[in-house]
């Protein structure tokens, strides 16, 4: 008799994406790092907030997270 194995969830995905409880998957926007100077500030402002990924990206990294 197998016994089934538990699922490993992807820690690296773990940190970089976040699922709410209604099961939007967010994360954080790209180019925010460094060279800020010549952005703009509403830019900048923007850039901070988490962000929602949608479609078949989306039900991937649920899936690599066991959601």
């Amino acid at each position: 008799m197998s016994k089934k194995r538990k699922m490993k969830i992807r820690k690296s995905i773990s940190r970089r994406f976040k699922v709410t409880p209604t099961g939007k998957v967010m994360f954080r926007g790209a180019n925010i790092r460094h060279l800020r100077r010549h952005k703009s500030k509403s830019l900048i402002r923007d850039q901070k907030k988490p962000q929602q990924m949608n479609g078949r990206w989306a039900k991937k990294i649920k899936k690599l997270l066991g959601k």
